[in-house]
């Protein structure tokens, strides 16, 4: 079956895509199977993990490469066997999937059969293949193409560019809190505010924590992470008693920190007796830890990727009741180029999408 339109986007050809060199050009999405659904981008979140892909940050990445896994817009085409009750004219998300089907939820047949590894709904956004050897390419485009697993409608009263970050940034952050019991009676650190550490106070808070306390290096973020509704807030690089002040304080830190170069183990010391370390940031290269920092106080560190389906819907949800509005700047989908440079350089307060002028 043919289609009246054309599937373009931003192409990274090799590693210097990451400083601003990718090219808009026409490509070819995955064969169409029956099970697939295809989107009308009208937005796309802008996530550190695109540069991380596009630089070949954690691995070697399969050029030509288009990125982008928090992609939002109208379903044009729905195959006959799709799943999630989608319809042409629906509004509607894809996220980062590849974490997607990995049993939170329960194993689906294919998992229950022990064939998790041939599982073909086990695939990344982008820089992967599908079953079909199709190449999955994603939402900095015109469309895109998605097994429709991992296409949710967007509860009404939820903005688009409120709803985008949410499929990779919110739910990288969401699911880890609700897994691990945020909620009343609890005290939750989040190291980094910004892109993923913004969200992670703005679930927290409406989760009903007793405390939640943002901590990043200097002070010039205290005004915004209380603004976004932090109790209070740690300076670890401009107060060097910040340690012995803040000792067994929290019961869970989530930390987005991306940097190798982080106070890990001194996170740690402010967890209390059986507390709980979530790493969500991932850094380029390894992070020492010190087994004492563990042993002493029974804690643990874990690590949290995105969530399950039903995770990613109860998230929405959430976000439309509580109205909880991201820190979000839209750029063109033109500017795609300049605004991963402007990521990097720090600049985003907290997120970008990218919007398609139609």
């Amino acid at each position: 079956m043919s289609t009246e339109y054309k599937f373009e986007g931003w192409m990274g050809d090799d590693v210097s895509s990451s400083e601003g060199k990718m090219v808009w050009r026409e490509f070819e999405p995955k064969p169409w199977e029956e099970t697939d659904v295809d989107i009308k981008v009208t937005h796309c979140g802008v996530c550190g993990s695109d540069v991380h892909v596009l630089r070949s940050g954690w691995g070697a990445t399969e050029y030509p490469c288009l990125v982008g896994h928090e992609i939002l817009g109208v379903a044009v085409r729905v195959g006959s066997k799709a799943e999630n009750d989608i319809h042409v004219g629906d509004v509607v998300g894809v996220g980062a999937q590849s974490d997607a089907c990995l049993g939170r939820d329960g194993p689906c047949a294919p998992c229950s059969a022990g064939l998790n590894q041939y599982c073909p709904k086990s695939v990344n956004t982008y820089n992967d293949r599908h079953r079909n050897n199709g190449k999955a390419y994603g939402g900095y485009a015109l469309y895109h193409r998605a097994p429709s697993h991992f296409v949710f409608k967007i509860p009404s009263g939820l903005a688009p560019e409120f709803a985008a970050p949410l499929l990779c940034g919110g739910i990288t952050v969401y699911s880890p809190l609700k897994y691990h019991g945020a909620g009343p009676g609890k005290k939750i650190g989040v190291v980094g505010i910004g892109g993923l550490g913004h969200f992670a106070v703005l679930f927290a808070k409406a989760l009903k924590v007793d405390e939640v306390v943002g901590i990043s290096r200097r002070e010039n973020k205290r005004a915004d992470a209380m603004s976004l509704g932090c109790d209070d807030y740690i300076a670890t690089s401009d107060d060097a008693d910040w340690v012995k002040k803040n000792q067994r304080r929290f019961d869970l830190i989530i930390s987005t920190a991306s940097s190798d170069d982080m106070p890990f183990n001194e996170y740690l010391a402010l967890l209390a007796y059986g507390g709980t370390l979530v790493q969500v940031g991932v850094p380029e290269a390894p992070i020492p830890v010190k087994p004492f920092s563990l042993i002493a106080g029974r804690k643990s560190v874990t690590g949290s990727s995105i969530g399950s389906p039903n995770e990613i819907r109860d998230m929405f949800q959430l976000a439309a009741d509580k109205q909880i509005k991201p820190w979000v700047e839209k750029r063109p989908m033109k500017d795609a180029n300049q605004t991963l440079l402007d990521l990097e350089a720090g600049k985003p307060r907290f997120r970008y999408v990218l919007v398609n002028e139609w």
